[in-house]
């Protein structure tokens, strides 16, 4: 790898923005194509769809060889909310190579002892979340029922364009959120980003299976192209 490449590819990866170097396995040239670039390149069907799997692969062009290296930042996962469905979230998320975290003001649901080798930060959205510089493979899922605590959550994601954006509720409780955030400034083709009641159908009822619909959801947000995206259809008492 040329030098120029190198130090490009580094400095995209140090920025947490995904990059594909596209090497012509028979003239061993190699080019390097940013995310902010696939949409104008000539194979961007392919890359867009690597890149979503976050899969390197060989791959056949025009009757010639090219192996796509995908680098991809790792995706995150902020579950804002020490509750019961997290305690079951947290771990599937990380056995599914997601860095997690857990944010929670409430320092007797936020606690090691409720989430082993879980990253646990016992303090408000407000404090935590700006300097964590979440991005779009970053994922939020706003778990408390408690708008003090969840909503600057959720505003913030919206304002980081972050790739999933959930929150617990029934929709008549999703409705009064919608009704405060609108009051915070945002549009309603913003709003629509929310998924409430969150996580796909799959008759969940436990908190276990609930978490269990919250993470398919959250990875056909990361996998799928967005109109193939099943909506959130998991709902819980007002």
């Amino acid at each position: 790898m040329k030098q120029d490449t190198l130090a490009q590819l580094n400095a995209e990866r140090l920025a947490r923005r995904p990059v594909v170097v596209i090497t012509n396995i028979a003239t061993g040239e190699q080019r390097l194509v940013k995310a902010a670039d696939v949409a104008k390149d000539p194979l961007h069907i392919e890359l867009d769809k690597h890149l979503r799997m976050g899969r390197s692969e060989l791959i056949q062009v025009d009757g010639e060889n090219l192996f796509l290296n995908i680098y991809a930042p790792t995706a995150r996962l902020v579950i804002i909310g020490a509750v019961h469905i997290s305690q079951t979230l947290a771990p599937l998320a990380q056995s599914l190579g997601y860095d997690v975290c857990v944010v929670d003001p409430r320092t007797a649901f936020a606690s090691p002892e409720r989430f082993p080798d879980v990253r646990v930060i016992a303090d408000w959205p407000e404090t935590v979340l700006p300097p964590m510089n979440i991005d779009r493979y970053t994922a939020v899922a706003a778990v408390t029922h408690d708008p003090k605590i969840d909503d600057f959550a959720l505003l913030h994601a919206l304002e980081r364009d972050c790739f999933y954006i959930g929150a617990l509720g029934s929709r008549k409780t999703h409705g009064r959120r919608l009704d405060r955030l609108k009051a915070a400034g945002e549009t309603d083709n913003s709003l629509s980003r929310i998924r409430s009641p969150i996580g796909m159908d799959i008759g969940a009822v436990s908190p276990a299976e609930i978490a269990v619909a919250v993470m398919a959801q959250i990875t056909a947000a990361l996998r799928l192209p967005t109109s193939s995206i099943n909506t959130a259809c998991v709902s819980v008492p007002a």
